[in-house]
């Protein structure tokens, strides 16, 4: 799971009240729907509906619960014309529809035998089933898919454009009427009968108008039929605040800044050998937003510029599609009105004072999604019409002139609302359809939010055109799935055929070359595969989309990330060989779990290959997949790239705030330092792509805020200047997510030695980057297959007489030494004596002056490592 969870509070503003008069004018223009066709009861005569417990799944199939209602009563679905009978069906579902529908897997299952166009006409009202006393309401997703999408899925969805001339269309086929509200007149719609969507076509004056739809439609979360006015949920661009839809050709020059149809990219690299720098864009630079990255002379650019010329490759940028929770016009977003800079260091006044125009500054992570496919508004100079698009492709231009690729962190698997709440897009145009329901009818929020159904045809279609507009029209060169496991892994396999069917001659992109990821997760209402076959670590193996790995993340920062007591250490934080005051155990049961860490940060070296085989800590031959993850198998990879290697990102505490509670408090600058890189080593120096949050390098600090994403910039923004500290002891993190560590917190905050200046700044940030320059010129760090890694790299000393606090990699021709210990380490591999090996040149020239005392001595095949560092030796 995650820490990350975006406040309810935040999610919710006043609803746009339109007129009395307003609403008859609109009635009046769009008229009411023609009653339904049909006999028997009518629906006004039904006790009202408890929840939505029957599921109409497909044409001829009801999935009514066991033991809901009298099974010898006459079951019917009641409509706004009639009623249709339901039949039982003995045996219940078929095998087909269980595979369909596993949850569904116990129902009764009652046959509908009305024709597709009585189904349809039922479907555009209120709906209820009822069996004896029990009324219920109607799930309608499956039989929506059934009746429409073998259609719709195949529609141009959105703005699309001929010679100039627009076309709008939205996929609406439960609703009644459908109007084209544009520029303050109304016009009507046309309903496509096979697909259900609805489009209008007009002049070549449409481009640039603002729109939306007028949609009335039965909505169950109001009980009536009510006339919804909504923004297109494939929207291309948007007014400010998304109040309205902007008619939008991305093709249209103008919105292209120069150069950009000529763009070239730098040398697209392969998944497995990725190194990606993790960046909220407002973290970067708090008043330019997308405009930061076209000055290559700031702090930020030429930080990045150097990263780049180190290795890294990628940058992942969180959320910048448009979201719901913050102002979009600069001059309606709040900002403290406290002396923040003149508070103690541990006082709770910074965080009071930061929390009080949290929901009106320009503040939030963006994992809200309003809007999937326009660019958020509040990054750009003005949130009101193009320069959205045009700004953010300069930044893609921009980051392209670094020698970066630019990856999107991209939110499909929840809603910022859901129902009738204004923030609702989706749900009020197809009421019950987008959203993921639970078997009670309620929308599951197990995601933090409204969660979506990408299982279901229109909003799995829905999650392909995106992404495959982000791909074409701003050349986004790849994707990181949040919540990933809350999708059906057929979906994200759709969106990697969609992208490879992208090519540079047709589309101007070569979409082989995109790289997607995301969180594999496996939690909440579709755990362990309930609802579908899940994008989870182990279904993902194999696909070349890469899942972020939690093993050797937790062994080498220590604990993990709920832990009540946040002091909790591991191999990187001083477990046994530098231990704490917390309460961790006898010395021999820490030396035992920091050689069990110790495994797990060997599986993560070899790219977390389920296959691997090597020697454990105990001497017993296992494979990856055989040592345990809090019950789980750490190995879980088919090949390097399966797994994505990690030690911090957005989530949880920065790895500088996770060491300053893990420890002791009494270790020097210096030396925390040298523990961060060596963290981040773990990462850069496996097999498979590796991922950092930006700043890390720089010993980056939230203040010990282990869920920043509604903390303002107080809390979040990276220091690029050292002179100004790396944003430690700026008061206690927010009590929303914190309080509960804030004893632990207030004496390291007010500790000045804690605060780290240039010197350790500096240092670590140089020597991370010549580990990345190692990592991405030396081949036998990228190998392709697990028999290639099987051959290639082994750890030599594994095994009960291994030194605790240091693991021995022997990859092809180098030898890598992770000494996490605070002293200075031998490590003896008699089979190496003889043979000639040195300090990687990259180092021996490098940054560090301390590991050119790294030694070797071949008359013996030992290796002298000093403490807490990772040094890289290559035969000679």
């Amino acid at each position: 799971m995650r820490a990350r969870a975006v406040s309810p509070a935040s999610l919710t503003s006043a609803k746009e009240q339109p007129s009395v008069k307003r609403l008859a004018t609109l009635a009046a223009a769009i008229g009411l729907a023609l009653p339904l066709a049909g006999t028997g009861v009518a629906h006004a005569e039904s006790p009202p509906p408890t929840g939505a417990k029957a599921q109409w799944i497909d044409r001829t199939t009801v999935a009514w619960p066991k033991g809901l209602g009298d099974p010898t009563s006459p079951h019917r679905l009641l409509h706004d014309g009639g009623s249709f009978t339901l039949t039982a069906r003995p045996g219940g579902l078929t095998a087909a529809q269980r595979t369909k529908f596993p949850h569904l897997a116990g129902y009764d299952a009652y046959s509908v035998k009305e024709t597709p166009d009585q189904e349809r006409a039922a479907l555009r009202g209120a709906l209820t089933a009822v069996a004896g006393d029990v009324t219920t309401g109607v799930q309608t997703p499956g039989v929506l898919d059934d009746l429409y999408a073998a259609v719709a899925t195949k529609a141009t969805l959105g703005p699309s454009f001929r010679n100039g001339r627009p076309t709008l269309s939205v996929w609406a086929p439960t609703a009644r009427n459908v109007a084209l509200e544009l520029d303050g007149r109304t016009l009507p719609m046309h309903r496509d009968a096979g697909s259900g969507v609805w489009s209008a076509s007009g002049s070549r004056d449409w481009a640039g108008k603002p729109y939306r739809y007028a949609v009335t439609v039965h909505a169950p979360a109001a009980g009536k039929v009510v006339t919804n006015l909504v923004t297109d949920p494939y929207s291309t661009a948007l007014t400010a605040d998304s109040a309205r839809s902007l008619v939008t050709d991305l093709a249209d020059p103008a919105l292209a800044p120069p150069g950009w149809r000529g763009l070239r990219k730098p040398k697209a690299v392969p998944l497995r050998d990725a190194q990606i720098q993790e960046l909220h864009i407002r973290d970067f630079d708090q008043r330019a937003g997308y405009l930061a990255f076209t000055d290559r002379t700031s702090p930020g650019m030429r930080h990045l510029s150097a990263l780049a010329a180190a290795g890294t490759s990628y940058v992942h940028l969180l959320p910048a599609f448009d979201f719901a929770t913050v102002p979009e016009r600069r001059a309606d977003q709040a900002t403290p009105p406290c002396d923040l800079a003149a508070l103690p260091a541990d006082s709770d006044r910074q965080q009071e004072c930061v929390r009080g125009t949290a929901a009106r500054d320009a503040y939030n992570w963006g994992y809200d999604p309003l809007h999937y496919t326009v660019p958020e508004g509040s990054y750009a100079s003005d949130p009101d019409g193009p320069a959205r698009t045009r700004e953010f492709r300069g930044m893609v231009q921009g980051l392209a002139g670094a020698g970066l690729r630019t990856v999107m962190d991209v939110v499909y698997n929840h809603t910022a609302a859901a129902g009738q709440d204004d923030k609702s897009v989706l749900d009020r145009i197809v009421p019950g359809y987008y959203q993921r329901l639970m078997d009670d009818g309620g929308v599951a929020t197990s995601t933090c939010c409204a969660g979506t159904a990408p299982e279901h045809a229109m909003m799995g279609k829905l999650v392909v055109d995106s992404v495959v507009t982000w791909a074409k029209e701003y050349k986004v060169d790849g994707f990181r799935f949040d919540l990933m496991g809350h999708h059906p892994k057929a979906n994200i396999l759709a969106v990697r055929k969609a992208l490879d069917a992208l090519t540079p001659g047709k589309d101007g992109v070569d979409g082989k070359s995109v790289i997607l990821y995301g969180e594999g997760w496996n939690f909440g209402e579709a755990a362990n595969d309930a609802r579908f076959v899940q994008a989870t670590q182990k279904n993902m193996a194999g696909t070349g989309i890469a899942t972020f790995s939690d093993r050797a993340r937790d062994a080498v920062r220590g604990g993990g990330p709920f832990d009540a007591d946040p002091r909790m250490q591991g191999f990187a934080s001083g477990l046994f060989n530098d231990p704490n005051a917390a309460p961790q155990g006898t010395p021999a049961e820490q030396r035992a779990r920091l050689l069990h860490d110790q495994d797990l940060l060997k599986v993560g070296l070899t790219g977390n290959l389920a296959g691997y085989r090597f020697t454990d800590s105990a001497g017993r031959g296992v494979r990856g997949a055989d040592v345990d993850y809090n019950g789980s198998p750490a190995g879980y990879a088919a090949a390097p790239g399966d797994a994505l290697a990690y030690a911090d990102a957005h989530d949880n505490e920065t790895l500088y705030d996770a060491l300053a509670f893990k420890l002791p408090q009494s270790t020097r600058p210096a030396d925390r330092a040298r523990a961060q890189v060596l963290a981040m080593a773990t990462a850069a120096l496996s097999q498979g792509p590796a991922l950092s949050q930006a700043g890390t390098d720089r010993l980056r600090s939230k203040s010990l805020d282990r869920n920043s994403y509604d903390s303002g910039d107080w809390f979040n923004a990276i220091h690029w200047d050292c002179a100004d500290g790396n944003g430690f002891g700026r008061g206690l993190p927010p009590a929303r997510d914190n309080e509960t560590k804030w004893p632990y917190a207030r004496p390291l905050l007010a500790d000045p030695a804690l605060k780290a200046g240039c010197g350790p700044v500096e240092a670590a940030s140089a020597a991370y980057r010549d580990l990345l320059r190692i990592r991405t010129t030396e081949k036998a760090f990228g190998l392709a297959t697990t028999e290639a890694v099987q051959a290639a790299l082994s750890f030599p000393l594994s095994g009960p007489d291994e030194t605790p606090g240091v693991v021995t990699m022997r990859l092809g021709d180098l030898v890598v030494v992770f000494n996490a210990t605070p002293q200075s380490q031998d490590q003896r591999v008699a089979a190496l004596s003889g043979t000639s090996y040195a300090l990687h040149p990259v180092q021996a020239s490098g940054a560090d002056p301390a590991v050119k005392a790294a030694a070797y001595a071949p008359a013996t095949g030992t290796f002298t490592v000093p403490a807490r560092t990772v040094a890289v030796f290559k035969a000679g």
